[in-house]
């Protein structure tokens, strides 16, 4: 390109982030009274908060002083589940490696608090304004940056370009909808694409969509879906649902749906179908685990309204208004508990598949070897809702009445809930080996230049 081209690449290049970072700055204003509300009404915002516009204390500075560092990005609790594994993947195949892990939520740090040793550095991911992220990048001086899933912060991306810093993207998932909606804005993200070093996608439909985002031919590979691995439950449990589930008067004799990850509105639904069913399945016991744990006493409003007698987690040892036996629901109002339950279900409903769009990964029960019902709603887990479907491991309802009809099919046939926990096993075991590959890939692409990163 001649001096004359790439003056007018770096024009449009400057035009670019003056309309980004203005259109953020004001969107960013509009919204910061509602994101800082949200940050306090989950707690602990204050521990961290200024990581968040990209100042370190000391202590995080010498621990990154001399070091080969990778950063890498989990948005929230479902891809820090991701990230854990990939870290110790990780680990095990570059030793010398000081690696950062970031996320947004407090709920994500929470969770990367219990489950990476202390010596892998966690902090909150900066907002992506300049100047923010400047300041991270050199604080961090990642030799790579890699995000979990399809997180774009084009200030990250132009900083880390600017700083010939490789970015991977790894188990990458591209819809339709979010397809057509980075097209429409494809003047300013097509470059951001076409830079990415490395990007694993879980299947070639998200490989051709983000070709056509722009995304390099070389650059994208097919390496499926980490979630199957991490679905790999080898996480002992913190507290043990057996004993709290006897206190409640819950047997062996119980047959026990847990409802997972719900929102608003399925509680209620949930609700009014267990008190018809119980009336067939009396050694029934439901229990509902809320998406988010602030909705608890929301979901347990809407559970009251159809009488039933429910206890909320936390409440267990100090509630004493039903004697063993009485109680028909708990609600789990605490956070990271979800898995444990799901190694008690008979049967499994996953939320956010109802009420709501998008739905919630259903892999944890599966790896448990339990039949699943979701709804009509599981867009963020397409390919993984396909698989099970496809090995007879799963049913998916059209609606409410159809959610009902099929909890009544499963609960009456014992010997067709065991034929669909062991496909659903199968379905887990035939898609693994993901996170592997990934490493592979963001190990090869260093390699060269950065041949410390490998065990000497």
């Amino acid at each position: 390109m001649n001096g004359e081209g790439m003056a007018f690449v770096g024009i449009r290049l400057f035009c670019m982030r003056l309309v980004y970072n203005g259109l953020f700055a004001v969107f960013f204003c509009l919204a910061a009274p509602f994101y800082f509300w949200k940050m306090k009404r989950r707690g602990g915002w204050k521990q961290g908060f200024a990581q968040r516009f990209g100042d370190f204390d000391g202590k995080t500075k010498s621990a990154l002083t001399n070091r080969h560092t990778i950063w890498i990005h989990a948005v929230s609790v479902g891809e820090v589940n991701l990230a854990t594994h990939l870290i110790s993947a990780l680990e095990l195949r570059a030793p010398n490696l000081k690696i950062v892990v970031s996320t947004t939520t407090s709920t994500g740090m929470g969770e990367l608090k219990k489950k990476l040793p202390s010596h892998v550095l966690k902090i909150y991911y900066p907002i992506d304004w300049p100047k923010f992220v400047s300041r991270s990048l050199r604080v961090i001086n990642p030799e790579a940056i890699v995000l979990v899933e399809a997180e774009i912060w084009p200030n990250l991306l132009w900083k880390a370009r600017e700083r010939h810093i490789p970015v991977f993207l790894v188990n990458a998932r591209m819809s339709e909808k979010s397809l057509r909606g980075y097209k429409r804005f494809s003047f300013l993200f097509r470059g951001i694409f076409q830079s990415l070093e490395g990007v694993g996608v879980q299947n070639p439909e998200d490989a051709q969509r983000l070709r056509d985002l722009g995304c390099r031919e070389e650059a994208v590979q097919v390496l499926g879906n980490m979630k199957f691995d991490a679905a790999k439950l080898s996480e002992r449990p913190v507290m043990q649902p057996v004993e709290l589930l006897r206190q409640l008067g819950v047997t062996e004799k119980s047959i026990i749906i847990v409802a997972g990850s719900t929102h608003d509105g399925e509680e209620a639904i949930l609700a009014e179908q267990y008190g018809r069913l119980r009336k067939k399945f009396p050694d029934l016991f439901l229990v509902i685990v809320p998406r988010h744990a602030e909705r608890a006493k929301s979901a347990g409003r809407d559970i009251e309204k159809f009488g039933l007698k429910y206890i909320f987690r936390t409440a267990v040892a100090s509630d004493t208004r039903f004697a063993p036996g009485e109680l028909e629901c708990l609600v789990v109002n605490t956070t990271g508990e979800l898995r444990h339950f799901y190694d008690l279900a008979t049967l499994v409903f996953v939320g956010k598949s109802l009420t709501a769009e998008g739905g919630q990964n259903p892999l944890e029960p599966a790896a448990l070897g339990k039949p699943i019902i979701f709804g009509p709603n599981m867009q963020n887990f397409q390919a993984i809702t396909s698989a099970l479907l496809a090995g007879k491991a799963a049913v998916q309802t059209t609606d409410a009445k159809g959610l009902e009809v099929a909890f009544e099919a499963l609960l009456q046939d014992k010997q067709r809930r065991e034929a669909m926990g062991q496909a659903a096993l199968e379905v887990v075991k035939a898609n693994q080996g993901s996170i592997e590959r990934t490493v592979e890939m963001i190990l090869n692409s260093l390699d060269g230049s950065q041949n410390h990163l490998r065990p000497s």
